[in-house]
């Protein structure tokens, strides 16, 4: 494809002021998209993004609100579509996560992973749906996590939101298909990113000691997978999940 490939698209990048969204929102960018970024608290990090990708000749935005609020979601999707048009993409790359054994997860934070992650991923994509539906045209990539197909002890909450990601996006990808609305996810392993960093310094390194290829990812590479998902290259691909773990999903 052109080093233009999706000039005159736009691209909207929840969680895109950090790692795999910030990563993902200059990739796009550097191909002519116009792209947004939104964020929860963090808006000097979604300035400098919107101004690096704007140094690059394209139309920025910076949106702010919290996904798993129904209304701030559609604020979000509100204001990107006033900045810069119709919504083609949508990279929905918002989450949290925190270590809690299993025995050990309190309802609050069970509540709280699954209003970000999983209501947040519903509250993004139905804002989006109705027009990309009517328009015929639509690419949405959520993010999920390979701890959504393999037992994670310190992570059942997370886990379970994020499998529950992979459901929710074969089945919309199912049903909007004959709409030229594609829905794909991305499972990573271990990426250096600052949430990946908030864990406890043993568990990075039994997640290294435990991958294959003894690295952790970088957000570029998961950007890279991304890139191929929105993009014509893909074209036959819907309701599917690509895993990049370094070789740690094929472990128990």
């Amino acid at each position: 494809m052109s080093e233009q490939a999706f000039a005159g698209k736009t691209v909207l990048v929840t969680g895109g002021g950090r790692g795999i969204g910030r990563a993902t929102a200059l990739r796009l960018a550097g191909e002519g998209a116009n792209v947004a970024v939104s964020y929860v608290s963090n808006q000097a990090e979604a300035n400098t993004v919107s101004a690096e990708m704007a140094a690059l000749g394209v139309k920025t935005a910076v949106a702010q609100g919290d996904v798993s609020v129904r209304e701030e979601a559609q604020g979000i999707v509100a204001k990107t579509r006033e900045a810069l048009g119709p919504i083609d993409v949508l990279v929905h790359s918002a989450g949290i996560a925190e270590l809690e054994p299993a025995d050990e997860v309190t309802w609050e934070v069970w509540e709280r992973t699954f209003a970000v992650n999983v209501h947040g991923t519903f509250h993004m994509i139905y804002a989006v749906k109705d027009e990309m539906i009517e328009r015929g045209y639509g690419r949405i990539v959520t993010l999920s996590s390979i701890a959504g197909l393999r037992p994670r002890p310190l992570l059942a909450h997370y886990a379970a939101s994020k499998a529950a990601v992979i459901s929710m996006t074969q089945s919309l990808a199912e049903a909007w298909a004959p709409h030229n609305v594609r829905l794909n996810a991305v499972a990573p392993g271990l990426i250096d990113t600052d949430m990946a960093r908030s864990f406890p310094e043993t568990a990075w390194e039994t997640c290294i000691a435990t991958t294959p290829m003894g690295r952790v990812g970088q957000p570029e590479e998961i950007a890279n997978l991304i890139r191929f998902l929105v993009s014509d290259e893909s074209s036959f691909m819907t309701g599917q999940t690509l895993v990049a773990s370094g070789g740690r999903v094929l472990l128990p």
